[in-house]
């Protein structure tokens, strides 16, 4: 018995070698409160053991999409199965990525474990961290492009497809996709905060590893909110993709704009007869694909009958005597009724359904409310073709400026319309007319452009959005305009075009970009308190718009270009019409961090 005892005190003196740092242990190693009770040191030892444990696994999956898929990939490509940038774009900078964890982080974290006893901390060593991350932040905005690329290839080519299948398959992968395993990178800076929030926890105030800790704290942090913003838009990428396969991979849904919100199964009423018919709806931010279940050994299989649009849909209760818990969904393309499992299910899907239609016509009200009589293009009916036109620069827009679908690295490229100068989609493009300012020459133009100058009719009188003018134009219409930094509660900060215009005075319209033809979204200002305290956080020359749960952060470049906006926000909070604001000799509806928007030629 004494032997026993002799042992277990020497397995407990043994971990207990890192409390040395501060206080001897209180607790007589043999009692039974030691067992129970796991000290504040013991804590922290385990955080800076779990750190270095999680980094080992981290440098495996790191090593997997380096050495064996890019390196993999690369091999084929490089024979000129596939390009080789398609394989760079995919994984971005994975090697350096790798090449840090592996040479330099994972061996600190390892040589500090060792000598815990004498040196416990890890603050120090996270704080060598911080410089790498703009690593991250490269890879993490090309997050979505890589997936977008990655699914593009895996449906082209079948060789790409079977390198991927094929490491998969090796046990190494545990049964993970590519995906998958991509997603680690975007995970592990949040790990970091995590685990960094919970060791100051339980640091000590005047622990010497404090000042580093909070520090390393307080950038990695900021890194995480993109990395969490890009896992968000990974999980719904991954939903779709899985939606993609049920519908036989048929229909086109897997696309950064696309939110899946919704799905389940529901009955069919008939119009013609009593009988009610097994069916499947999967909601989206902007359609509903009703589906009809088709036999399959490999998970549920569905094909599509009706693709509805959310623009223009209305959902209501129904009364059937006949059939309980049902409701009616009436769209432009087809009007269907159905019933659900119980009062509550039939309760869910109205709700998330009129949600989806308030959020979307909520999105949409700038471009219909906010309209203003332009020409149709930039220069002249009578001029188009016989002058060239002033190109709208790629960067002044988000999306394609005739069917508004936003631009992406794959299906949406950008072009110019050789006529009017827009820059609109290949499918908006995809017409060629002769141009008398260019010889007569064949050149790419937009539909509408085409119509024009083929003689065909076209409808009048279309109404287009503030912004879809020249910025020297749609500024004259607006009591304030410019680029200001964004943030909807604690979201990353992004950079937005911001308009108040003289017709909307008490709306403020968000867009992605100057010429942009649709806004992200509105805030009506009636009602809003304006907070001008800044926050720990906050970047400099910021406020903040609040009523009730929805808080609106904003951020100018300079305190002077703030209090322009705050003047005229002040105004309209209160439902009254602003003035513009008077600035030195430049238009005074306008803010000065506008000047990258002057008028130019862009030859691209």
């Amino acid at each position: 018995m004494k032997s026993n005892c002799n042992s277990a005190a020497q397995t407990i003196c043994s971990t207990s070698a890192f409390s040395s740092r501060r206080l001897p242990l209180r607790h007589n190693p043999m009692t039974a409160p030691f067992f129970l009770q796991e000290t504040n040191d013991q804590k922290l030892f385990n955080i800076a053991s779990e750190l270095l444990n999680t980094e080992k696994a981290y440098v495996t999956r790191l090593k997997l999409l380096d050495q064996e898929f890019y390196a993999k990939l690369m091999e084929e490509a490089n024979k000129g199965t596939f390009p080789v940038d398609v394989v760079k774009n995919i994984f971005s900078n994975i090697s350096s990525i790798t090449t840090f964890h592996r040479d330099f982080l994972l061996p600190d974290l390892e040589k500090r474990m060792g000598e815990w006893a004498s040196t416990p901390r890890i603050g120090d060593i996270l704080q060598k961290l911080t410089p790498f991350l703009k690593m991250y932040a490269e890879y993490v905005k090309n997050f979505d492009k890589a997936m977008e690329l990655l699914k593009h290839w895996t449906d082209r080519s079948p060789q790409f497809k079977a390198i991927i299948q094929d490491i998969q398959s090796q046990e190494a992968c545990g049964s993970l996709t590519l995906q998958h395993h991509m997603l680690e990178p975007v995970q592990r800076v949040p790990r970091y905060e995590m685990l960094l929030k919970d060791y100051l926890k339980k640091l000590p105030q005047d622990d010497p590893d404090r000042r580093d800790a909070e520090k390393s704290l307080e950038i990695i942090a900021t890194a995480a909110t993109h990395s969490n913003s890009a896992i968000r838009k990974s999980e719904n990428l991954k939903k779709l993709m899985e939606i993609y396969e049920m519908l036989g991979e048929e229909e086109d849904i897997v696309h950064a704009s696309n939110e899946f919100i919704k799905e389940g199964n529901l009955l069919k009423l008939a119009a013609r007869n009593a009988s009610a018919m097994e069916r499947h709806l999967f909601l989206f931010n902007n359609m509903l694909l009703y589906c009809v279940p088709k036999f399959s050994l490999g998970g549920p299989k569905y094909t599509v009958r009706t693709r509805i649009g959310i623009d223009g849909m209305t959902v209501r209760e129904s009364n059937n005597e006949d059939y309980p818990f049902t409701f009616q969904v009436s769209g432009k393309e087809r009007t269907l009724e159905l019933q659900a499992s119980s009062e509550q299910d039939k309760a869910g899907w109205i709700k998330a359904i009129q949600e989806t239609i308030d959020i979307f016509n909520q999105k949409n009200e700038s471009f219909k409310n906010a309209l203003k009589d332009v020409e149709e293009v930039s220069v002249s009916k009578a001029e188009l073709g016989k002058r060239a036109p002033r190109w709208i620069r790629d960067n002044e827009v988000t999306m394609c400026m005739k069917c508004k679908e936003p631009f992406n690295a794959i299906t949406r490229r950008r072009h110019h319309c050789r006529a009017c100068g827009y820059v609109v989609c290949w499918k908006c493009s995809d017409n060629k007319v002769a141009l008398e300012y260019d010889a007569n020459k064949l050149n790419k133009v937009c539909k509408d452009c085409y119509a024009i100058l083929k003689g065909e009719s076209v409808t009048e009188g279309k109404k287009k959005g503030i912004l879809e003018i020249e910025a020297g134009q749609f500024t004259d219409s607006s009591i304030m305009c410019g680029f200001l930094q964004y943030s909807e509660r604690s979201k990353p900060w992004q950079k937005v075009w911001c308009v108040i215009p003289e017709t909307e005075c008490l709306v403020l319209y968000l867009y992605g970009a100057p010429q942009d033809v649709k806004a992200q979204s509105t805030i009506p200002l009636l009602g809003y308190t304006v907070e001008d305290s800044a926050r720990p956080a906050d970047p400099p020359a910021t406020f903040r718009l609040s009523q009730s749960k929805s808080v609106h952060g904003f951020a100018a470049d300079s305190e002077e270009l703030k209090l322009r906006w705050l003047k005229v926000i002040r105004v309209a909070v209160l439902g009254e019409r602003p003035e513009r604001p008077q600035t030195d000799g430049a238009n005074p509806g306008v803010s000065d961090n506008n000047n990258e928007h002057e008028a130019g030629t862009n030859g691209t």
